[in-house]
């Protein structure tokens, strides 16, 4: 597996720039950094060089040009989620993005504290970005009571949330996406018990997630016949299961200072 590490900051007019460099072909990846609406931001931005398609938590499925992973303050938040669709067609122009090519999550998580890994099986080639926290709002699901209502497309921004961002060079039939979200759930589940994260509500449970989770699947493009599995059973899950868990667990270590011992 190979840990990769950014590269120099690259200044361009008022966004700085800080590389990641991947070997997936056809991707590129960097950090902005960046002001919007007076606010300081950052944002992972992860670009193909021709669209692919992708499926969301938040938005579905989509034929993208972008993904991202973008941090908001928490004074910015309690404005954002008030008219989030309005921020949703708004931002992506600060950095010269179009809305309709572009899927991206929010979190109050800085991409300071972004962990990103790759691996590579033969002809398979998949790589994971994670940003996580989890010490406002961690719950058990199934156990823990939700308080929040979703009313004329307004919501509360958790501080937490644990977003994953899942790529491959493998062409993924739409339900291999959808099994992708599964195999890494379950990923994501094994790094939070490993590290003991416990329920905010219950702090005697452990915790599987925080209640505003999301993740995004990238699929690679081609002629090939997509594949069909993405479970745990076969290597691309084998894949995407090792790279979440290890990928979530950098990130809860980098911003919550959770550790194995």
């Amino acid at each position: 597996m190979k840990q990769n590490k950014p590269a120099k900051q690259k200044q361009d007019k008022k966004i700085t720039k800080k590389r990641v460099d991947l070997t997936l072909e056809g991707v590129k990846a960097k950090v902005l950094y960046l002001n919007y609406d007076g606010f300081d931001l950052n944002t992972l931005l992860v670009s193909f060089n021709r669209k692919r398609r992708i499926l969301s938590t938040w938005d579905g499925y989509r034929k993208v040009k972008y993904v991202a992973n973008n941090y908001i303050p928490t004074k910015l938040s309690a404005l954002t989620m008030e008219r989030y669709e309005d921020f949703e067609k708004k931002f992506p122009s600060t950095f010269g993005v179009k809305p309709k090519d572009i899927s991206f999550l929010s979190t109050g998580v800085n991409m300071n504290n972004l962990a990103f890994c790759e691996k590579s099986c033969e002809e398979l080639n998949v790589c994971c970005f994670a940003t996580a926290g989890a010490k406002g709002n961690a719950q058990r699901s199934g156990v823990d009571v939700g308080n929040y209502f979703e009313r004329d497309g307004k919501f509360v921004l958790a501080p937490g949330t644990i977003n994953i961002i899942i790529l491959t060079n493998a062409v993924l039939s739409d339900g291999a996406m959808a099994r992708a979200i599964v195999t890494a759930t379950e990923a994501k589940t094994a790094a939070m018990e490993d590290l003991k994260v416990k329920s905010s509500y219950a702090p005697q449970i452990q915790a599987t997630g925080t209640g505003s989770d999301n993740m995004i699947v990238v699929s690679g493009n081609g002629p090939d016949i997509p594949l069909r599995v993405t479970s745990g059973h076969t290597k691309i899950g084998e894949l995407i299961g090792f790279l979440t868990k290890s990928a979530v667990t950098e990130a809860l270590k980098k911003n919550d200072g959770y550790n194995t011992s």
